[in-house]
């Protein structure tokens, strides 16, 4: 799956929009909060509740998945587009980074649908 082809999957979610906070840097968003960091090679998403759910994913991807700098501990991956992560656990893991961060919203700001 390509950049792309990824951006319009995170952008049909429901209340999903897509951003351009530091420039150059393109970001789907839902409410005020960013759930993928879309970049022309790699994407970085919520993968877990803590660095150790995280990790998991590292483990079996070790050459395609990495702690996100900065963010990484609380559970955000780099993940490389093309590489051995199959285009539908990609999507999976673009749904559950979308679905945890709109737990985090408050109620007023979830989508409905």
């Amino acid at each position: 799956m390509d950049g792309a082809r990824l951006l319009e999957y995170c952008l049909a979610k429901p209340g999903a929009w897509q951003d351009e906070p530091w420039e150059g840097d393109v970001v789907a968003k839902v409410g005020d909060k960013i759930f993928a960091f879309l970049g022309d090679t790699s994407v970085g998403l919520k993968c877990g509740r803590s660095r150790e759910e995280a990790d998991e994913l590292t483990r079996v991807y070790p050459n395609d998945v990495a702690a996100s700098a900065y963010i990484g501990r609380y559970g955000w991956n780099v993940i490389t587009l093309g590489g051995a992560v199959p285009g539908d656990e990609l999507r999976e893991l673009v749904d559950q980074s979308y679905d945890a961060i709109v737990r985090k919203l408050p109620k007023s700001k979830r989508p409905t649908g």
